[in-house]
C-alpha cells in the first residue's frame, strides 16, 4: 500500500521528484525517477506514453514502462494499443480514469490478458501542453483495489505526478527553443503557487490585488507555453526558474 509519508510530507516529496526530474538526461532515467515516485504512492508499475505534435506526417512518440517483460511483448504482439480504452479516454479527456470491468468491456480480451499477467488495478491520467504535446501516465499494481479513501488521500499527488512527468518528458524531447525569462514578480508569484497558495492568498501575502497576481500568472503561463497554472508552476520549477 502507499507510503504514508507522501500524504504527510507532500511538498518535500514533490520537490525531491522535481529535482530528480530536472537532472534526468533521457527518458529511461526520468522513468526510473517516476517509477520510484509511483512506488511511494503504492503502485508497483508505471507507464508513460508521449506523442509530440511534430512532425505532422509522423508525430514522434515515446513509450516507457516497467511492466513485466512478458506483458510488454504480449501487448505489442496483440496490437493492444489500438484497442486500449484508457488510451482512447486519454485522447479525449484530461480527467483521471480507474481501470474497471465497465471501462474494458469493449476490449475484453485485453482486460483478461492483463489480469492474467497480474495487472489488475490501475489509474491513468492524460496531460497536454499548449503546443499540442499529449501524454498519459498509468499507475498499476497486482492487487488491493483503489478505494475512495485512497483517492481522497493520494489522487492529488497522483495527478501532480502525471503533470510533472509530462512536462519533464516534453522538455527532453522538444526541439531547442529560446530560453524562458520570467520577471522577478512573475517568479515570486509562481513560488507562492508552488506552495499551494491561491491567487487570493498570494495577493494578501504580497500586498497586491488578486487581479495583479492573476496578471503575472497569465504572463508567466504565456512565456512558459503552459496550458494551466499547475503546468506553469511545474514547468518553471523544472526549468530552474523558481
Amino acid at each position: 500500500m502507499k507510503d504514508e509519508r507522501v500524504g504527510g510530507q507532500a511538498m518535500g516529496w514533490r520537490e525531491d521528484c522535481l529535482a530528480g526530474m530536472a537532472q534526468a538526461p533521457d527518458a529511461a532515467s526520468l522513468h526510473a525517477i517516476v517509477a520510484g515516485a509511483a512506488r511511494d504512492l503504492g503502485f508497483d508499475y508505471c507507464a508513460y506514453g508521449l506523442r509530440m505534435p511534430l512532425p505532422l506526417s509522423a508525430p514522434r512518440t515515446v513509450m516507457v514502462n516497467n511492466y513485466p517483460t512478458a506483458w510488454q511483448a504480449r501487448y505489442a504482439d496483440e496490437g493492444y494499443l489500438a484497442a486500449d480504452p484508457t488510451v482512447a479516454h486519454g485522447a479525449t479527456s484530461l480527467l483521471p480514469v480507474l481501470w474497471s470491468e465497465a471501462l474494458f468491456a469493449p476490449a475484453r480480451p485485453l482486460w483478461e490478458d492483463a489480469r492474467g499477467h497480474h495487472l489488475r488495478v490501475g489509474w491513468a491520467q492524460s496531460s497536454r501542453t499548449a503546443d499540442g504535446a499529449t501524454g498519459m501516465l498509468t499507475l498499476a499494481r497486482s492487487d488491493d483495489d483503489i478505494l475512495d479513501t485512497e483517492l481522497r488521500h493520494s489522487e492529488g499527488s497522483m495527478s501532480w505526478l502525471a503533470h510533472a512527468t509530462h512536462e519533464a518528458m516534453v522538455r527532453l524531447h522538444r526541439p531547442a527553443a529560446p530560453p524562458v525569462v520570467l520577471t522577478a514578480r512573475e517568479a515570486e508569484v509562481l513560488r507562492w503557487m508552488a506552495d499551494g497558495k491561491t491567487s487570493s492568498e498570494a495577493a494578501q501575502i504580497l500586498g497586491l490585488s488578486e487581479r495583479t497576481v492573476n496578471f503575472h500568472v497569465s504572463n508567466a503561463m504565456a512565456k512558459l507555453g503552459a496550458a494551466n497554472k499547475t503546468a506553469g508552476v511545474v514547468k518553471a520549477a523544472l526549468l530552474g526558474l523558481l
